[in-house]
């Protein structure tokens, strides 16, 4: 699909949505006001097939973008071939449920440096994501692969090598955790300064084609020198949310924004009013 905003959303269903499930989640997404709700299928893929076509039909009807969160049981570059293949089934599955449900892009964590070069454990994952995206081509799915930049320098994937990955393989974009940016650097990557920096590395190295298409996470952070500990709701963090959306609004980027707050649907709200009021503004 071609963005001509961005949708805000929220990782998972809605926490107050009543009667509890994935169709209910998707109309309950719209009737606050937001527009995109993400699949967590981190623990397993939890919708049937048979239930892909409800799902679908409701998003359409709402008019609410899905993506989905892969498995947290990743590892592309692990030195055992069963490791990887099942991480390889992982994200498959994922996508082809994500694609019946009619979605956009499913995102995961690709891998981990463990001891070998940053050099080996790319080609590791760049190998891997070819068969993936060749397996997935050859059943139908039609999502965008996005592996995610991660929160700690012991995984695989800041945001160069994210975006060279999606050079290098057809049908894999990023998804850009700008939360994740930030506990990974240890409490840099904060500023407007370096917002900008990041996207213009982005459009350096993708051009229009993702500032046009982003899939975003975005919470508050808790980190330590070694990365990432847990997310926290916006104000509770040192996350400067604020500065981070007027780079997007000078960037004019579009797609959708995932909050991964612990309040989900609060956070969202309080993103996609900044978001309004910012665009709104006459400064």
């Amino acid at each position: 699909m071609k963005f001509n905003r961005l949708r805000f959303g929220t990782a998972g269903i809605p926490i107050s949505t009543p009667n509890h499930n994935t169709v209910n989640g998707v109309a309950y997404v719209r009737e606050l006001g937001l527009e995109n709700m993400e699949l967590e299928f981190v623990h397993s893929v939890n919708v049937k097939a048979d239930k892909a076509p409800a799902i679908k039909q409701t998003a359409k009807k709402h008019d609410v973008v899905l993506t989905a969160h892969g498995s947290y049981y990743i590892n592309l570059a692990s030195p055992e071939k069963d490791k990887v293949r099942a991480s390889m089934q992982r994200i498959l599955s994922a996508a082809d449920i994500l694609n019946k449900c009619g979605g956009h892009s499913v995102t995961f964590h690709a891998g981990f440096y463990q001891k070998e070069s940053k050099e080996i454990v790319y080609e590791k994952i760049r190998k891997a994501m070819k068969e993936i995206v060749k397996q997935a081509q050859d059943n139908g799915i039609n999502v965008w692969i996005r592996p995610e930049t991660t929160g700690k320098a012991t995984q695989w994937g800041d945001l160069k090598e994210i975006l060279q990955l999606s050079q290098d393989v057809e049908q894999v974009m990023p998804c850009v955790d700008f939360s994740h940016l930030h506990a990974r650097s240890g409490g840099k990557e904060n500023t407007l300064q370096e917002f900008r920096a990041q996207l213009e590395l982005m459009e350096k190295m993708k051009g229009r084609e993702l500032l046009n298409d982003m899939h975003i996470h975005l919470s508050g952070i808790n980190y330590t020198a070694k990365g990432e500990r847990n997310h926290l709701i916006l104000e509770e963090s040192d996350m400067n949310y604020k500065d981070l959306l007027k780079a997007w609004k000078e960037f004019k980027i579009k797609g959708v924004v995932v909050c991964e707050s612990p309040n989900i649907e609060e956070d969202a709200l309080l993103l996609q009013k900044e978001w309004s009021s910012l665009c709104n503004s006459k400064l």
